[in-house]
């Protein structure tokens, strides 16, 4: 899928989710930023570098993961490591060892160094080739669905461990993904896309307030005072307030998370008997599937 007019920028150090269907033109913008194609117009920087115009000067300063791990099966996972960073241009046999020993380590495969990729589960096919992408510490991380295909523990793995990765190599990393999971746990900023253009971007938290408002505080009494109604509306964070006679309260708020303690102590204040406590909000994953369905129209 071809993208259309698309525009977007990532801060330095922030880990940054492409998010939309299959088709949606994710992977050809990793392609196009990793410069293993060209664009027919527009233009696009990495790390200040043109992908049209200096090619080989992002390739130095880009990690990427594609959606197949591309190992040498034959080879052990040392080997592999070891012949992509020659590849890469570390020269010095020690300083190979070293970058090895720290990648294979951190990803838990220092002991499975001499086995043979192909003996490999594909979680850890995975770990290897993010490894690999890493090998000569680049500046930017570009992640083609780093967790398809792999069970929900090799997935969870992954996931942690890119997470750690974000602040132990201090690399901008591009997401492209359409595994809301990912990049609610991820992301710091998020960008759905659709049929190749754009539809909104933002952080999860904003990307929900858009859609469905701020988030509401449901509270469940097993006993009521007589005065908790009056006591909610007191407090200035309160923006509405809701009750069905079930002892169900629904307190809309701007801040659940400074708010709800006030909130608590207020209705205990007025005799109140608290069964729960919870913030409901959408996840990013409903807001998401109402973005592309209002797109689809």
């Amino acid at each position: 899928m071809a993208v259309d007019g698309l525009s977007f920028e990532v801060n330095e150090g922030e880990v940054f989710g492409l998010l939309g269907p299959n088709g949606a033109g994710k992977t050809t913008t990793i392609r196009l930023l990793a410069c293993l194609i060209s664009p027919t117009g527009g233009w696009a920087k990495v790390s200040g570098f043109n992908v049209a115009e200096q090619p080989a000067k992002v390739r130095e300063r880009v990690g990427l993961l594609t959606e197949n791990p591309c190992l040498y099966e034959r080879l052990t996972a040392y080997e592999n490591m070891n012949f992509f960073a020659e590849a890469y241009g570390i020269s010095i046999e020690a300083e190979r060892r070293k970058r090895i020993y720290q990648l294979l380590e951190f990803f838990d495969l220092w002991d499975k160094r001499s086995q043979k990729v192909a003996t490999f589960s594909k979680g850890m096919k995975q770990k290897m080739a993010i490894a690999r992408a890493l090998l000569h510490r680049p500046e930017v991380l570009l992640l083609d669905e780093p967790t398809a295909g792999l069970d929900p523990e090799s997935a969870l793995e992954v996931r942690d461990m890119v997470m750690q990765l974000s602040h132990r190599e201090k690399c901008t990393t591009l997401l492209s993904t359409h595994h809301l999971e990912d990049s609610e746990r991820l992301c710091n900023r998020v960008m759905i896309i659709h049929g190749g253009k754009r539809i909104v971007a933002g952080t999860p938290e904003l990307l929900r307030r858009k859609m469905f408002g701020p988030p509401i505080l449901e509270v469940i009494l097993k006993d009521g005072g007589h005065n908790i109604s009056e006591s909610i509306r007191s407090i200035g964070a309160v923006k509405a307030f809701a009750e069905d006679g079930s002892g169900r309260l629904m307190v809309t708020l701007d801040e659940p998370n400074t708010a709800t303690p006030e909130i608590v102590a207020a209705i205990v204040r007025a005799g109140g008997l608290i069964l729960s406590v919870r913030v409901l909000k959408p996840s990013l994953e409903d807001v998401y599937l109402k973005l592309i369905k209002d797109a689809g129209q």
